[in-house]
Order: structure tokens, then sequence, then C-alpha cells
């Protein structure tokens, strides 16, 4: 059975908004939370509430794309710390890499 592409996309460039994203073989699902004291505290409810959307479980992600700037230094540390968080705990690439250190678990 062919797995389907699902890639997060998680944009934190903006000054007052937080958006992601998941496309599901081509279709696309999104979110924007637009409160900027809160935005790093939106991202993940955010996805929490797209895989809801697109009927899908954070393990169906094949890939995760996340917003390189120009933006707010914060804003860009928040987007690049959940995507490479995910990333690693998923085991996909974030913006078409492999973390460098593979977890180890006990």
């Amino acid at each position: 059975m062919k797995k389907n592409k699902v890639t997060l996309f998680i944009d934190t460039t903006g000054i007052r908004e937080a958006r992601v994203a998941i496309e599901v073989n081509g279709k696309r699902y999104e979110r924007e939370s637009s409160s900027a004291a809160l935005r790093s505290q939106a991202v993940l409810p955010l996805i929490e509430e797209l895989t809801g959307d697109a009927s899908i479980q954070l393990s169906d992600i094949t890939g995760i794309t996340v917003g390189e700037g120009p933006g707010s230094f914060t804003g860009l540390r928040v987007g690049l710390a959940v995507a490479n968080m995910l990333g690693v705990l998923l085991e996909v690439p974030v913006n078409g890499k492999k973390a460098l250190v593979t977890p180890r678990y006990s």
C-alpha cells in the first residue's frame, strides 16, 4: 500500500500571527492564530486542530517545511524549534534534511 505524502508547514515569521498548514496528497488544510503574545503557545494546538481536520495522525507526516525568515528572532526560533523537535520525534526531514542527531530512547 502506497503511503500518503503528508507535509506539515509552519510559518512563525509574521509579527502577529502563526500559520500552520498540512498538505495531504495535494489537498491543503490551513489554520492561523493572530495573537502575537501567544504565538509560541499557538503552534502545537494549531497542528493538533489540523491533524483532526485532515483526519490524520502526527505519525502520518512525511516531511516538515518551516519558514526561515525574514522575521523576528523569537518568531523564527519558535517555528524552528517546533519543526526540529517534531522532525526528530517523527524521524522525518525538516526543510528536506534529516536531523543530525538520532535520538536514543532508554
